[in-house]
């Protein structure tokens, strides 16, 4: 947990608001991709394990820690990047 610091997370959160941002702006709802379904279906694949995957160390995490993970839960599957960084910054908190 020590190589996450809070000025690398909240510029990476930065970073990917503006960038989905910038991919909205830019995007254009007529144009068909060229990709191939196998391709397609290969990409999905892979981002559903790693999105399992992320989610059991998240669980392992708050375990270790006392937390609740569950309530992590619904915004990782909407948005899986911005809630782990904001998971690692809640699990860092100074505990008082």
């Amino acid at each position: 947990m020590f190589v996450w610091s809070k000025r690398l997370v909240t510029a990476l959160l930065a970073g990917f608001v503006l960038l989905i941002g910038v991919f909205l702006i830019q995007g254009e709802p007529e144009s068909a991709s060229g990709l191939k379904i196998h391709t397609t279906r290969w990409m999905a694949v892979n981002y559903i394990g790693l999105l399992v995957w992320v989610f059991i160390w998240m669980f392992d995490q708050a375990r270790v820690r006392g937390k609740n993970v569950l309530l992590w839960l619904l915004p990782f599957a909407l948005a899986p990047l911005p809630t782990l960084m904001l998971f690692i910054l809640f699990l860092q908190r100074k505990v008082k």
